[in-house]
């Protein structure tokens, strides 16, 4: 259960101020402790200084959200503003401190020519699919389609992420929709790609959470138990994703037909589920490699059943991919995204 915004706001954002002073104050003796640590030093300092950016970032967000509410402009756009520097200083941080190497395929080597993904032009609204596996990806995500491409996206998410300060404040000002468990929020997402212009992007992440193979294993039964036995038969196929769930695919594909659709995979943070695995990784050893391409809306099927199995094709290319991905990381080959075509 959710609490209220007036509750959220009350506790968690004078928190966020409180734990970031607290990282401030004993930044210096916790970074003079981590030195001292022996071969865990490096990882440890790391860690202390992405901790300092995020707090710091996040509590600049937060108040930059409250003197827009000060001046009476909490539906203005700058909040997209607020959103792309509050990621942008992490994910540099990220990029010093932590190894972040982020490579991307289907895109042409100079963006600002084509605004899109895959070299194609930025004039139409997009329906951004994604994987949804480890952790940040999907900040990872928000931060290209930000500063890398000008679009103001639509987050299809989490209800939780909402006790987050700043998500909470600045994203509930904009176009997005929060997902509370076992709820449908699939009005909500027609409703979001109907107003979507040509400088928008929706963000979908069909699996309807971070991958685990328990939860590949759970979704594959329950399409059993709907008797839905050839999607059933394609998930249990794909080894590295979970099936996607097409309902707020379809509804969003309905309501913004002249839409383009772009599809992304990754790889590099399958291996961090926990706060363990994330210790053991860091600094990261190899790039986070993704792959982006992108359908026109001219391309897209007209019918429900076509259009799932069409999301299904997609989903195979995806998991495809990443499996050649993996294979590639031991001989040290990158495979070409070409190749894995339906």
């Amino acid at each position: 259960m959710i609490p209220p915004p007036f509750v959220r706001r009350l506790v968690f954002t004078p928190l966020l101020f409180l734990l970031t002073l607290l990282v401030v104050v004993v930044f210096p003796v916790a970074y003079a402790v981590a030195f001292v640590l022996g071969r865990e030093r490096r990882r440890a300092t790391r860690l202390l200084w992405f901790t300092l950016a995020w707090g710091t970032r996040e509590s600049v967000a937060v108040l930059e959200c409250a003197w827009l509410w000060c001046r009476r402009r909490t539906r203005d756009d700058r909040h997209y503003d607020i959103i792309r520097r509050y990621v942008a200083g992490p994910y540099s941080v990220a990029e010093q401190r932590l190894g972040l190497r982020v490579e991307i395929e289907g895109e042409r080597e100079s963006p600002d020519e084509t605004d899109g993904p895959d070299g194609t032009g930025g004039d139409r609204p997009l329906i951004v699919l994604s994987r949804h596996a480890g952790p940040g990806d999907a900040l990872l995500l928000v931060h290209h389609l930000l500063n890398d491409y000008g679009r103001r996206p639509r987050v299809v998410m989490k209800a939780q992420l909402q006790f987050d300060p700043c998500i909470d404040i600045a994203a509930n000002r904009m176009s997005n929709v929060f997902v509370s468990p076992g709820s449908s929020a699939i009005d909500d997402i027609g409703g979001l790609a109907a107003g979507l212009g040509p400088r928008d992007a929706l963000v979908i992440f069909p699996e309807g959470g971070n991958f685990s193979p328990e939860r590949r294993l759970r979704a594959i039964r329950r399409l059993s138990r709907l008797r839905r036995a050839e999607e059933a038969e394609r998930a249990a196929r794909m080894r590295n994703l979970m099936p996607p769930r097409p309902g707020g695919v379809l509804a969003a594909l309905e309501s913004a037909p002249s839409a383009d659709v772009v599809f992304v995979a990754h790889t590099g943070l399958d291996d961090m589920a926990t706060v363990a695995d994330i210790w053991r990784r860091v600094p990261l050893a190899g790039p986070v490699h993704a792959l982006w391409w992108r359908i026109s809306a001219e391309d897209v099927p007209l019918d429900r059943e076509s259009r799932t199995d069409w999301l299904y094709t997609q989903w195979e290319r995806a998991d495809a991919w990443i499996s050649a991905n993996r294979r590639s990381v031991q001989t040290g080959h990158l495979p070409r995204s070409d190749i894995m075509d339906p």
